[in-house]
């Protein structure tokens, strides 16, 4: 779909400079593309910030909680591949 918007020629410099005036729909799509998502995710956070309980994640507690908390599921992770690995060469 073709459209007209109105950009600062400034912008519209910098643009080109970077992308090249032949590639410059193609970056001002993708530019539109990566904001529509930091949007949507902006939204999410938004939409879900405070719905989990702290006291129901002491694990949470502390960065080094959260830390040993990743290892711990990284490392059961790792067993499983492990047992996986071993059973398919079974």
């Amino acid at each position: 779909m073709r459209t007209h918007i109105v950009v600062p020629d400034d912008l519209v410099q910098e643009v080109d400079r970077v992308a090249g005036k032949r590639r410059r729909s193609r970056f001002v799509e993708q530019a539109i593309r990566e904001k529509l998502s930091r949007q949507a995710l902006d939204t999410a956070l938004a939409s879900t910030a405070g719905v989990l309980n702290p006291a129901d994640y002491p694990e949470w507690d502390t960065a080094a909680k959260v830390a040993a908390w990743v290892e711990s599921g990284r490392l059961a992770d790792n067993v499983r591949l492990a047992r996986k690995l071993r059973a398919s060469r079974d």
